[in-house]
């Protein structure tokens, strides 16, 4: 958990003060433990979600303290927050953002900067990306101009296919983005080869995938930049929040001021002449002596936290451990519950190598089953058990993209597969093993008319 000194804010040197935040926090805890301890599971009356928020007093504490503080840009709690995902991951750089999907803007965003030279993206260049996952890994793609090139993918590890990458290329590749699929990795190894062979930038969106490991590292550790987020329905939560992570100094420097209104100057929010010449530059057609603090080099936003959301996520990362020992094993139960219905059910397996921390439990039925997808979604939808798709399903059959350009290489079976018979369900640490068993019975009292 969040030490107590550290809620209590050091900052401090009124002990009246002192002892006021700290009846606060105490209040806290009590009101916590009688207002959200959660009701009881009542079987076909509660809904069993595919997701959802876990949490407890130490979250709201968190919270309460940082709240106190009134710091309402990012301050103590984000310094530390980013301390410590760059830690547990085993990165050197990590900056917050206000979401995933801003994450995964910055990263390709990042890959357009002159500070690449040779070696920065321009308008028309090809992205190789897959058709299967959610639209925020792509739309950075055409937000920068950029062309991205869809792929099938594999099943059922729902990963990429290193022979499709290579398939892919031409002279325009210059960039690969994936994500590592409800929480699989993608093949680490092989694809690492193919990007230092081909001279390619490799993004890894790990926004489903936070704690999943291949060959005991973390992902996010082996492209040049990789992306988490912190929605309510991923390893942890801030509510609404997202990272950007690099080992590239140089990365480090460009994400931050993209992130940071696209400035040149690299102070702190609240902080002044962090370098020493604050009134000393001559950049740009700008005067000598122009405040750096207003000195623009890239084409950036405003896409910083509160350090309210990084306090929850503060506290929720000392859970994280935790959080995913449930997911795994909850995953592993209802593999084993479900493998007797191999001969309608397609079930997951885990890329060779890998350790993931499941973000859900994708299953796919079987093409000459005797029913439908929806006929089993909708069966389970009246037991009230929650399902979801894969994402968007196929991204190229999605209305947005019908002006828009993009490639195919190759065909999509597998990916329409997907979209026409794949869907997922809860893993979270929120799901009680009666509620997992009760999901099982349902599958089983599902198939009793086709046996």
């Amino acid at each position: 958990m969040v030490t107590n000194d550290f809620l209590q804010n050091e900052s401090l040197d009124d002990s009246e003060s002192k002892l006021i935040r700290k009846q606060i926090l105490d209040l806290s805890k009590q009101y916590t433990e009688k207002i959200h301890s959660g009701g009881k599971f009542i079987p076909g009356k509660s809904i069993v979600p595919v997701s959802g928020k876990v949490f407890d007093f130490s979250d709201l504490q968190s919270l309460i303290s940082s709240s106190l503080d009134f710091w309402l840009t990012t301050g103590r709690f984000n310094e530390e927050f980013e301390k410590q995902l760059s830690k547990f991951v085993g990165i050197n750089f990590a900056l917050t953002t206000n979401s995933g999907s801003s994450a995964n803007l910055l990263a390709v965003s990042s890959l357009m900067s002159d500070e690449l030279n040779e070696r920065k993206l321009n308008p028309g260049d090809e992205v190789i990306t897959l058709a299967a996952g959610f639209p925020t890994t792509i739309n950075p793609i055409l937000q920068n101009n950029l062309i991205p090139k869809f792929i099938d993918i594999d099943l059922p590890t729902y990963s990429a296919l290193p022979e499709k990458i290579e398939s892919a290329i031409t002279s325009k590749t210059k960039a690969i983005i994936f994500a590592h699929t409800l929480g699989n990795p993608f093949e680490l190894d092989a694809i690492l080869e193919i990007t230092k062979k081909n001279n390619l930038w490799l993004i890894e969106d790990c926004c489903d995938a936070l704690g999943s490991t291949y060959k005991n590292k973390h992902v996010g550790t082996f492209g040049d930049v990789a992306t988490f987020s912190f929605y309510p329905a991923h390893q942890i939560t801030m509510g609404e929040g997202g990272a950007v992570i690099t080992n590239n100094p140089v990365f480090r420097r460009i994400l931050e001021s993209l992130r940071d209104w696209g400035r040149d100057c690299f102070c702190a929010p609240g902080k002044n002449d962090t370098c020493g010449k604050r009134f000393n530059w001559k950049l740009g057609d700008l005067p000598y002596g122009y405040d750096h603090k207003y000195t623009y080099s890239s084409i950036g936003y405003n896409l910083k936290i509160t350090d309210m959301q990084a306090s929850i996520g503060l506290s929720q990362l000392q859970k994280l451990p935790e959080f995913i020992k449930i997911r795994q094993e909850n995953f592993e139960y209802l593999k084993t519950n479900l493998s007797k219905f191999s001969k309608y059910l397609i079930l997951p397996i885990a890329t060779s190598n890998s350790s993931p921390s499941w973000f859900g439990f994708p299953i796919l039925v079987t093409p000459d089953s005797p029913f439908s997808k929806n006929d089993l979604i909708s069966f389970l939808s009246s037991k009230l058990i929650d399902t979801r798709p894969l994402f968007a399903g196929n991204l190229t059959k999605q209305p947005y993209l019908k002006n828009n350009d993009y490639k195919i290489s190759g065909t999509l079976e597998n990916t329409d597969l997907i979209m026409n018979n794949g869907f997922w369900i809860g893993v979270f640490p929120g799901l009680s093993k009666k509620m997992l068993d009760y999901v099982i019975l349902q599958f089983e009292l599902f198939f009793e008319q086709f046996s």
